[in-house]
């Protein structure tokens, strides 16, 4: 990241109306405490004994002679709730059950049950993506304007989701993203507040900032995608591929995931193959084509080992060829940006391998919670070769500290990017921007309601399979994590100009590094 991108994008956090929390704290007790223990003890075991103080069992609820046993309140566990997928009655009559559970607050029912857990640090993004509406509010115009590129319209109304097509996405895109709402559904039913929204399956933001700044201009159309980038305000959502991607054979996450642990543990990292892996589709953009020439050749060793994915190919052969968890077998993965960003980033982090991550452009929702030199070494997308290979080298040479780098890459994607929290950022992010509606949502009357019988007892072949394969089968057993407070104006910038001054510092050390290879030819 370049410094004037980094202070032009502040720049911009600033100008949005910005929102603050506030939180009140008392040390009355603490000090009432203090004094009262400190009339026991010496200022000698004051001085010598502060680690060690304890508070004076008086204190205590229970008498420290005579202990009050807390009687027993015997507890039978609520049974869990199973939410069928009922196509023997849906097929006749092509119509959504009407017996799907309505509310559901384990947290009230159930005060044995595990209090939710604080969501990932990622998640503060979502007030920054929704921070061009936090004074306006979203109007139903402004969501109509986000039609012109939009894919689909999602309604939800009382729980259950309605939605209006306006063009075919690529692929199989709409449809798993409209699944993997509707697990939502199954996963936290009666908890999703009604909302209206316009979603865009393709891979570029088109919500330019630029056309909605200045003392007249207009409020920005909301619009859902995949990616965004400093320059857009396109509200960024979890991909497709979390729940399937059949036309490549990508399973869903959560088998997927294991899938990769394993891969991990077939062999270490000191064991793998001592170069930087790459393959992909290049004809999708001109970096990617770029990356092929830092291929081994007979004039030059660059470190790097790349291919070209046939894609068409490989479906002919049954995807023999490009199984992910069977390729993590070399110290470092590369990651280049498509036409956009890539699906491929979250499998290649997962990989315990080195994340070379050339320059990005694009950003998806978790990714910004990634800091270089912790989760990943950037490289530099106008001279990759020189990069990569001083990237592998420095790895090769400081072993500890590059396993710990994909080490903690691959503990971020399975305990961060886990599937729970991907339904938690997708179930936080849309009940934050419900909030922001100024109307209520009304269903359309060319829309056609949607449920998982809709979805997956028409379905055919892989689509059906990993429909299956990732249906939420009951509600969960917590509610959503807790959501972390919005960034300040001083913590974002801090955020910022600490990945900066990282990537700045590995860029200093590649300098030298080229420096001391040109002294030696």
């Amino acid at each position: 990241m370049r410094e004037q991108g980094l202070v032009g994008h502040f720049t911009e956090m600033i100008w949005r109306p910005f929102m603050k929390s506030s939180a009140k704290s008392s040390t009355l007790l603490l000090v009432v405490i203090f004094l009262f223990a400190g009339a026991f003890v010496s200022m000698r075991s004051v001085t010598t004994n502060v680690a060690s103080m304890t508070i004076s069992p008086i204190l205590s609820r229970t008498s420290h002679k005579y202990p009050q046993k807390q009687p027993e309140i015997s507890k039978t566990p609520r049974p869990k709730i199973e939410i069928p997928l009922n196509c023997t009655d849906y097929n006749p009559t092509h119509t959504c059950p009407t017996n799907y559970p309505t509310t559901f607050n384990p947290e009230e029912d159930d005060q044995d049950r595990p209090s939710p857990s604080t969501c990932p640090e990622y998640f503060r993004w979502i007030h920054e993506d929704l921070r061009p509406w936090a004074q306006t509010g979203i109007t139903r115009e402004m969501v109509d304007r986000a039609k012109r590129t939009a894919n689909f319209r999602l309604v939800i109304v009382k729980g259950k989701a309605y939605v209006e097509k306006y063009q075919k996405s690529f692929q199989t895109r709409d449809v798993f993203t409209l699944w993997g709402i509707l697990q939502l559904l199954r996963r936290y039913p009666g908890r999703v507040p009604d909302l209206d929204l316009m979603f865009d399956c393709v891979d570029w933001p088109v919500i330019l900032s630029k056309a909605y700044s200045g003392l007249n201009a207009t409020s920005p159309p909301p619009l859902f995608r995949y990616c965004g980038d400093d320059s857009s305000l396109d509200i960024v959502f979890p991909d497709w591929s979390f729940w399937g991607w059949p036309e490549i054979n990508i399973k869903p996450w959560v088998p997927l995931l294991k899938e990769l642990e394993e891969g991990n543990n077939r062999a270490r990292w000191v064991d793998r193959e001592p170069y930087a892996y790459w393959k992909g589709n290049p004809v999708v953009a001109a970096t990617r084509q770029d990356l092929l020439k830092c291929n081994v050749s007979d004039q030059q060793e660059w470190n790097a080992r790349v291919y070209a994915q046939d894609w068409g190919r490989e479906t002919q052969e049954g995807y023999k060829q490009s199984n992910l968890a069977s390729q993590c077998v070399h110290r470092y993965k590369i990651y280049i940006e498509g036409s956009a960003w890539s699906v491929s980033e979250k499998y290649i982090l997962a990989c315990d391998s080195v994340t070379l991550l050339v320059k990005p452009r694009y950003y998806d929702f978790f990714t910004r919670g990634l800091i270089p030199g912790q989760h990943y070494w950037p490289i530099k997308d106008d001279h990759k070769c020189k990069s990569i290979k001083f990237a592998v080298d420095w790895g090769n040479s400081h072993q500890k500290e590059a396993q710990e780098i994909g080490k903690r890459a691959s503990e971020f994607i399975k305990n961060e990017l886990k599937m729970e929290y991907v339904y938690d950022y997708m179930f936080h992010l849309l009940n934050e921007y419900a909030k922001l509606l100024q109307y209520k949502p009304t269903i359309p009357p060319k829309a056609t309601e949607l449920c998982s019988e809709a979805m997956a007892c028409r379905a055919r072949g892989l689509n059906k399979k990993f429909m299956k394969e990732s249906i939420v089968k009951s509600p969960a057993d917590t509610g959503p994590c807790t959501m972390p407070s919005p960034y300040g104006p001083s913590s974002l910038f801090s955020v910022l100009r600490k990945n900066a001054n990282s990537i700045k510092e590995i860029d200093l050390w590649e300098k030298k590094y080229w420096e001391n290879q040109d002294k030696l030819q």
